[in-house]
């Protein structure tokens, strides 16, 4: 009797671990949203780029540290050369797709520190970059460029 109890609750899980297994597969019956609605959830990304782009975008450091990566030299606050490691800023950019009438890019740190640079400018420039920081997280990095626009902890980029 026992045996056979142990059985049909056997039977039973394997029913229902199929069944949830099977409702999983199927397509998604509804639309995504368009571009424009898309939610970006700033508070859990660790670089989000907004403001007037045709998508809104959002990512975890790993997803950005999957991108490409370019290495650079640029002088540091101290005046020396360094090489850093990181993405390129138009890359991203091209991601989100700036509005065509956008002039100003607005970085953002994790401090709540904020610098703006002529989208031009940055669009112009093959070197700059959103390098990858050792202790974790993202500095911008904008060789030839004044010094403060080197946003150490840069969490947001917002296309103005």
């Amino acid at each position: 009797m026992k045996k056979s109890i142990v059985i049909i609750g056997l039977i039973l899980v394997l029913f229902l671990a199929l069944s949830a297994c099977a409702k999983s597969t199927t397509a998604p019956t509804e639309v995504p949203p368009p571009a424009e609605e898309i939610v970006v959830d700033e508070t859990t990304a660790a670089l989000s780029i907004t403001g007037m782009v045709e998508s809104k975008t959002a990512w975890s450091e790993d997803e950005v540290k999957a991108m490409a990566t370019v290495d650079v030299e640029s002088t540091n606050s101290k005046g020396e050369t360094e090489t850093y490691t990181g993405v390129k800023i138009n890359d991203l950019l091209a991601l989100a797709k700036p509005a065509a009438d956008a002039t100003t890019l607005v970085l953002v740190a994790d401090d709540g520190y904020t610098v703006e640079v002529p989208l031009a400018d940055v669009l112009a420039c093959d070197t700059c970059i959103i390098s990858f920081r050792s202790k974790g997280g993202f500095s911008s990095v904008l060789p030839g460029f004044d010094k403060s626009l080197q946003v150490k902890g840069i969490v947001k980029i917002e296309v103005k």
